[in-house]
């Protein structure tokens, strides 16, 4: 069965650190932004990962559709000793493990924490669960997080996780990826309703 997972990255936090598996809670006070977003899904199952940010936006756009169990895989990036830092902080405190995981994020782990390589062989092993909770039409909505939505842009696009950096994820945006017998395609990538 063909599936299309409707990634939306929750509200806002407003931190400007590295904010991984830290549990703080979203800014969901754009009620307008959030009846566009609700009226823009599809009537589809709703999952989110089980980080206050996502739970509660999960919760704020289900509306009638079915609410399933958190999913832990579909966490963000765990920065380990990094969590809470700026880079600025991080740069000042190792400039040469910063350097190196700026310049190679696939590969290098911050001290107790993921490389986006760990992150995605996560996700990806959690997202190849999800199609099972589909709706009938194969459509489900996950609420998630900037580094799992990029993990799997980059599983449809390929290429390297380098060329991925410049992508937009803004809070309460859409991202659509459809799975079908020649894998994942992206439909849309950062679309604010």
């Amino acid at each position: 069965m063909n599936l299309t997972i409707w990634w939306v990255r929750h509200g806002p936090t407003h931190r400007k650190e590295m904010v991984g598996w830290t549990d703080l809670p979203a800014d969901l006070s754009d009620k307008a932004a959030l009846a566009r977003l609700d009226a823009y899904l599809p009537d589809a199952p709703v999952i989110s990962s089980d980080l206050t940010r996502a739970v509660a936006t999960a919760d704020a756009i289900q509306g009638a559709r079915p609410r399933l169990a958190h999913a832990p895989g579909l966490r963000e990036i765990h920065f380990g000793a990094w969590e809470l830092l700026t880079a600025d902080a991080l740069e000042a405190r190792d400039p040469e493990k910063a350097r190196a995981y700026w310049t190679d994020p696939t590969h290098v782990r911050p001290p107790g924490g993921e490389s986006f390589a760990d992150l995605a062989t996560r996700v990806n092993a959690a997202v190849d669960t999800l199609a099972r909770h589909a709706g009938p039409d194969g459509n489900l909505i996950a609420v998630a997080h900037f580094g799992v939505i990029l993990s799997q842009l980059h599983r449809a696009r390929q290429g390297t996780m380098t060329d991925l950096l410049a992508q937009h994820v803004d809070n309460l945006s859409v991202t659509a990826l459809r799975r079908d017998a020649d894998g994942w395609h992206e439909t849309l990538a950062n679309h604010r309703p």
